[in-house]
């Protein structure tokens, strides 16, 4: 206990501090270190200054002019006692202020501190006060008062800077110099107007008025001449005051000056008022260039409720020549901001008002070479943004899949490997579903096309102007009548009636969207429609006809007893006027259409079936959506085999965090990686070649430089567990694409061919060239492959007309002027009218972009389009699938039938038609090269071959336009036969043989010599070679939501947006052979054939 307390009385406390305890330091730390104190000293010290001013012009104003002209009046003033002793008193605070910061700033040398111009300017304004207190006969002694005023310049600039000091605040360079320039101009001015205003007391004795006025006209070089100074002394200081302004102001006009270009490079700052009182939105990106930004502008501000918002453009880079060009066109100067900074500042972020921003945008830069380190700059700069804004909503784009979980924290993500895989893995069993993609995540009008001659351009550009829009049930006139009923009765009767088509839905309570979720759905009052059309129910005007009085009017278009609706849908400028059909009440069975008698050879087809309201269990084709239809068609030993061959789960390995899990079809065994490699045999198998493996299904080749993650979403859709066992192509990937390997991989009978090499291609250089590789090897391809369907994905749009290119092709030179003259009206899709996009054979990832632009407006984009792509897998919702229309299934003649169909039968909703027009022309003609244009005779030019295609379109059954090759083929056919004759002798026609046999055949017998010789040299058949046709003869487009009156057409390709199968599954499954599948004969196969 003792020694306890003997411990307790030895301890010392000690306290500790961060500067030196001692007098000087604690005066320091109030006068200069202390940010609000040192505030509060340099405001009073400026006060004086001022005050000392005030002082001098009321001792002006209350001296009367003396008279003569001795010198005596320049050295002694009138200066009553009460002035006299304010003035000392001013000027014994200001020299005790001076003196004690001048010590307490000393650093060892005290000439620094004495010769400091501020310093000698207070000696020569405050010493003569205190000196004439201990001589009272000095006390009238002329003292310059006035040039305190460069001392309160000083202060003031001191000042701000503590001010913006103590407010935590970075100071605007620009403020400051503008102040400093306006400040010296200011003293200046007003020590002139003193100094003119003494000196010429023994002159013209001028008052402070005249003073100004002659200073002012001095100083502006205008010089009137009619107040001019009299004595020399006054003279020579205006002399010496214009060389002090001709040396002092030109250097603040140039540092202001360069502050201006720098603020103009920099952006300056986005206001604050402005952002409390007006919206805008922050653009992050890496570097801007000229595309993007059209882009993102063009698709932001299509959106009317949009137009009010500000873009803040948060860029590191310096801005780019063209895109300064273009953001100063008054469109864009008024709504656009530039700001040069760094999102991981939080000055950069505070100079754009962040915290106050509606949205975020941050885009990654596609065009690096590594695109991992791309993705980490953007991770960072959302984490910046969010630690700054946590409420800010965020968009982020992310390159590589395996980086998105750092991000999850988004509001909406979208990830471009992800998207461009599952578009180039849909686009080999749904032909052209990256441009249905691409066309339905655009802003456009649908007047793309109209002025072409061609009619397929314009069906393709009036279609293209459908988009998803949404409503809420009740409060809309397309579907509030359909309460109650099953989602597949809506979708049916609301195309019927309104011409929109209804995919999806989303319930009240639920934050899940669910494509088609089957006739089992019924419709709630509170639930979310999402439908396709031409543009959204609140910019529809209705219009109800009520005309069947007079219809008695002969519908024969269709040539049948049964009658469909005409609608017609007239689009300008955003807003539909739609004619409503009659919704009289119709027969209970619904309309009924009966077929016309085609002879007795030919077995009658059923009818179609009314959509009904409600389901009903019995009358769902189960077959159609839970089984294989390869497992009914095998015998019972090959059922066996393809069960023990394959299974359904989820895959038992994700290649990277935050995929989405799918179930799909899997093998019962690991393979052996060994296995994997296909050109090379192994201990389980002895095959070198994709032909030794006997593959039932073609294939489908994957050319890519690295076997990356994103692979996963290319094999997870073609594995997906709704699709049908028969129908699974075999994947090889090709990670070298020379020749030889090409074709041991089958690629001569290959179903389609994937080629994404181009990331090692990729130069900051030049961005265009980012394509350069994967554009050379395409067109390898098809100079080699000629009717292999070729998919690949651009990293710049304007690239695509170099697919499939033909320097002499008219019809591609006239496709080129189409797409500037679209461009010139403003399109946003000038490039679809390209035959490679149009068919599906390749887009840019550049493109979806606006996909994340639009979820600013419609937030439920981004989760659509995934659920499209296979993306995403939500428990009820449906999948995008296809059909294509047989000889068999024309009897259905239009769409509006073929959506009752599916309606009826399978619960499919049609969303629209991939449509392949077949130009063939006879051998002799279709084999002249365009090159015979070089050496053929012109002369002739007015005579034209004209050809009628035979199958009708969908809005026109006698088309007569046609391509512009098709004419200049026959034209230059017409004149080579004319030329025959001429030649008289054997010989001439001979020559003229030969030469043409060389135009026609050289280029493609070489290559395809080529190709067999080293078909024969690998020890190959070429026999799949020799059949290969040559289908550059066709073209093919997307009708997105066509009207229900056009006609369907051999080999159309229908877009379906098919139940989820998982959904129907009974308690007790019934026995598919005993399904309702069989009620309809021949009606169910295994592509839903009608």
């Amino acid at each position: 206990m003792g020694e306890n307390l003997f411990l307790n009385k030895a301890r010392v406390q000690v306290e500790f501090y961060m500067n030196e305890n001692t007098f000087k330091e604690r005066l320091k730390l109030f006068f200069i270190k202390n940010q609000r104190s040192s505030l509060r000293i340099r405001l009073f010290n400026f006060s004086l200054k001022l005050l000392s001013c005030l002082l001098y012009i009321i001792r002006v104003l209350l001296e009367n002019p003396s008279q003569g002209n001795e010198w005596s009046h320049i050295f002694w003033v009138n200066r009553s006692l009460p002035l006299w002793g304010l003035q000392v008193s001013v000027a014994l605070i200001s020299l005790f202020e001076t003196i004690l910061l001048g010590y307490l700033s000393y650093k060892g040398n005290i000439w620094e501190q004495i010769l400091r111009i501020p310093f000698i300017l207070e000696i020569i304004n405050a010493v003569p006060f205190i000196i004439s207190i201990f001589w009272p006969s000095l006390r009238s002694l002329f003292v310059p008062v006035f040039l305190n005023c460069w001392l309160a310049k000083h202060a003031l600039e001191n000042m701000i800077n503590d001010l913006h000091r103590a407010i935590q605040r970075t100071q605007s360079a620009m403020f400051n110099q503008v102040l400093i320039l306006i400040s010296t101009l200011l003293c200046l001015i007003f020590t002139c107007i003193c100094g003119i205003q003494h000196l010429e007391r023994i002159g013209k004795k001028l008052n402070l008025f005249d003073s100004l006025y002659f200073c002012i006209v001095t100083f502006s070089t205008v010089g009137f001449g009619d107040v001019t100074p009299e004595t020399w002394s006054s003279k020579l200081f205006v002399v010496a005051m214009i060389c002090v302004a001709l040396v002092v102001l030109p250097i603040q006009f140039e540092q202001l000056a360069y502050l201006w270009m720098e603020r103009q490079k920099s952006g300056g700052n986005y206001s604050r008022h402005r952002a409390q009182t007006e919206k805008h939105v922050v653009l992050c990106v890496s570097s801007l260039k000229i595309d993007l930004l059209m882009d993102f502008l063009n698709e932001f501000y299509a959106h009317p409720r949009l137009q009010d918002y500000y873009v803040v453009i948060l860029c590191p880079t310096e801005m780019d020549v063209q895109v300064r060009r273009v953001l100063q066109i008054p469109m864009w100067s008024q709504r656009v901001i530039y700001l040069q900074g760094s999102a991981l500042k939080d000055q950069d972020l505070l100079r754009a008002k962040m915290d106050d921003a509606e949205a975020c945008f941050i885009l990654s830069s596609r065009c690096e070479v590594d695109r991992t380190s791309s993705d980490h700059q953007t991770i960072l700069r959302a984490w910046a943004v969010k630690d700054f804004a946590p409420n800010c909503p965020l968009y982020v784009q992310i390159l590589k899949p395996e980086n998105k979980f750092h991000i999850k924290f988004a509001d909406h993500v979208v990830c471009e490997e992800e998207f461009k895989y599952a578009m180039l893995a849909l686009n080999c069993i749904c032909p052209a579903t990256s441009t249905l993609i691409t066309l339905l995540v655009h802003t456009s009008r649908g007047q793309e096309g109209q002025q072409s001659p061609e009619q397929w351009q314009k069906t393709y550009g009036r279609c293209s102007g459908n988009e998803v829009y949404h409503i809420v049930l009740e409060e809309s006139t397309f579907f509030a009548e359909y309460e109650g009923k099953s989602f597949t009765y809506a979708s049916f009767h609301a195309h019927k009636k309104f011409g929109v088509c209804l995919i999806g839905v989303r319930r009240e309570d639920n934050k899940n969207i669910l494509l088609n979720p089957g006739p089992r759905y019924i419709m709630n009052t509170t639930d979310v429609c999402f439908y396709i059309n031409i543009t959204k129910e609140e910019n529809s005007a209705f219009k109800n006809q009520d005309q069947q009085r007079k219809n008695n009017v002969s519908r024969s278009f269709y040539h049948g007893p049964s009658r469909l609706p005409v609608h017609s849908i007239i689009a300008s400028m955003g807003t539909v006027a739609i004619d409503l059909q009659d919704t009289s009440c119709r027969s209970g069975s619904g309309p009924t259409l009966s077929l016309p008698s085609e002879g007795s050879k030919e077995i009658r087809r059923p009818s179609i079936a009314p959509v009904l309201e409600v389901a009903d269990t019995s009358s769902i084709q189960t077959c159609d959506l839970l089984s294989d239809q390869s497992e009914d068609e095998s015998t019972p030993d090959e059922e066996i085999s393809s069960n023990l061959e394959y299974a359904k789960g989820y895959p038992p390995y994700s290649p990277y965090i935050g995929s989405s899990p799918t179930f799909c079809h899997l093998l019962h065994e690991k393979v052996p990686f060994c296995c994997l490699r296909l050109d090379k045999s192994c201990q389980h198998n002895y095959y070198e070649d994709a032909k030794a493996y006997g593959f039932k299904n073609k294939l489908i080749i994957v050319a890519a430089e690295t076997a990356g993650n994103g692979l996963y979403n290319f094999i997870v859709p073609l594995r997906a567990y709704y699709r049908p066992k028969k129908e699974l192509n075999p994947i090889v990937l090709l990670l070298d694409n020379p020749l030889d390997d090409l074709l041991r991989c089958g690629v001569t009978f290959a179903a389609n061919m994937v080629v994404v090499d181009k990331e090692s291609t990729m130069s900051a250089e030049e961005d265009y060239m980012a394509d350069a590789k994967t554009i050379v090897n395409v067109q390898t391809l098809f100079r080699l492959f000629s009717s292999l369907s070729i998919i690949t994905e651009l990293t710049h749009p304007a690239n695509m007309r170099f697919m499939q290119f033909r320097a002499k092709d008219c019809y591609s030179l006239a496709l080129s002027k189409l797409e500037k003259k679209e461009r010139e009206k403003g399109s946003n899709l000038a490039f679809m009218f390209r035959l490679p996009f149009a068919a599906g054979r390749v887009f840019s990832i550049s493109m979806l972009d606006t996909l994340l632009y639009q979820s600013f407006v419609k937030d439920y984009m981004i989760s659509i389009t995934r659920l499209l792509l296979g993306l995403d897998t939500t428990p009820g919702s449906g999948f995008l699938c296809s059909m294509k229309i047989t000889e068999d299934d024309l009897w259905i003649r239009t769409y509006a039938r073929l959506y009752q169909k599916l309606c009826s039968s399978t619960g499919d909703v049609p969303i629209g038609i991939y449509r392949t027009e077949t130009q063939k022309l006879a051998t002799s003609e279709s084999q002249i090269s365009i090159s015979v244009e070089e050496w053929e005779d012109t002369k002739d030019t007015k005579e034209q071959g004209h050809h009628r295609s035979n199958h009708r379109n969908s809005t026109s059954s006698d088309q007569s336009d046609h391509p512009l090759l098709r004419r200049k083929s026959m034209q230059w056919a017409r004149r080579l036969s004319r030329k025959g004759p001429k030649h008289s002798g054997k010989t001439a026609e001979k020559i003229t043989q030969q030469r043409l046999n060389l135009y026609r055949r050289s280029e493609r017998q070489e290559l395809a010599e080529l190709v067999k010789n080293r078909m024969k040299h690998l020890g190959l058949s070429t026999v799949g070679y020799d059949e290969m046709n040559d289908h550059q003869s066709t073209l093919s487009y997307i009708l997105i939501n066509p009207s229900p009156d056009t006609r369907l057409e051999l080999n159309d390709v229908v877009y379906l947006i098919r139940p989820d199968p998982l959904s129907y599954l009974p308690n007790t499954e019934p026995s598919r052979r005993n399904s309702i599948c069989n009620t309809t004969g021949q009606d169910s196969r295994e592509e839903t054939q009608l």
